[in-house]
């Protein structure tokens, strides 16, 4: 994977100080003054709720919903997240047209965030702005045409996959993966995917689905190699 900053983020004033969620750690690497977060999925929301306290924090991107309960209360634990868990292992599956519109759905924009809630944001003080749009006289624009003045930008703007190490004819025009089957690429025999988002169902890219996909592709890995 490769972190996905925008290009006009090299527009920015240089005094403004620019990390990406990986080199965050902590408010105390931050200079004083305003901070701007740019990402409002979970890592954003977390890191503006953590500054929040210290200075004026603003959180800009789509609003991509929340989870409708709380993960750590009894009900979470023992109802709301086993419920999740199973839709995303059992449900929402490539094998059936939800699984795959989900699919589509979630490759083209975020899921709901999990843990932190709006609430939460208003009642610490984070101020909502629209999109980051560019750059405009060295200061982050937005999509209402507002110029902010940050003393720090923080990109939780997410990740793209990154395959440059495959050099095969495996990728259809404009795919950003290897075109497969549940994790095989039949073009290619002896390659094989495991761990991608969705690879057959929601819960492929966490612990809970990829031993069920990595045991799957063991088993078309010895099939192939009987075959031969």
């Amino acid at each position: 994977q490769t972190i996905r900053i925008p290009p006009f983020a090299d527009e920015i004033d240089p005094a403004i100080v620019q990390l990406s969620s990986v080199e965050y750690r902590n408010p105390g690497q931050l200079p004083d003054g305003p901070v701007l977060v740019v990402g409002a999925h979970d890592t954003g929301t977390e890191i503006a709720l953590e500054n929040a306290a210290e200075r004026t924090t603003w959180l800009s991107g789509r609003d991509p919903g929340q989870v409708p309960f709380r993960i750590d209360r009894p009900f979470g634990r023992r109802v709301g997240v086993p419920a999740v868990m199973f839709m995303f292992d059992r449900v929402m599956i490539v094998g059936n047209p939800l699984g795959r519109k989900v699919r589509a759905k979630l490759h083209r924009q975020a899921g709901p965030v999990v843990r932190i809630k709006r609430k939460d944001l208003a009642a610490a003080g984070v101020e909502r702005v629209p999109r980051v749009v560019g750059a405009r006289g060295g200061l982050p624009a937005l999509e209402d045409g507002r110029v902010l003045k940050p003393a720090s930008v923080i990109w939780c703007t997410g990740f793209a996959p990154d395959f440059s190490w495959i050099d095969l004819p495996v990728f259809p025009d404009g795919a950003l993966e290897p075109a497969h089957e549940r994790g095989v690429v039949p073009s290619e025999p002896g390659l094989y995917l495991v761990g991608l988002s969705f690879l057959s169902a929601a819960s492929s890219a966490l612990l809970l689905g990829v031993g069920r996909d990595a045991e799957r592709i063991a088993g078309a890995i010895r099939a192939n190699h009987r075959a031969s």
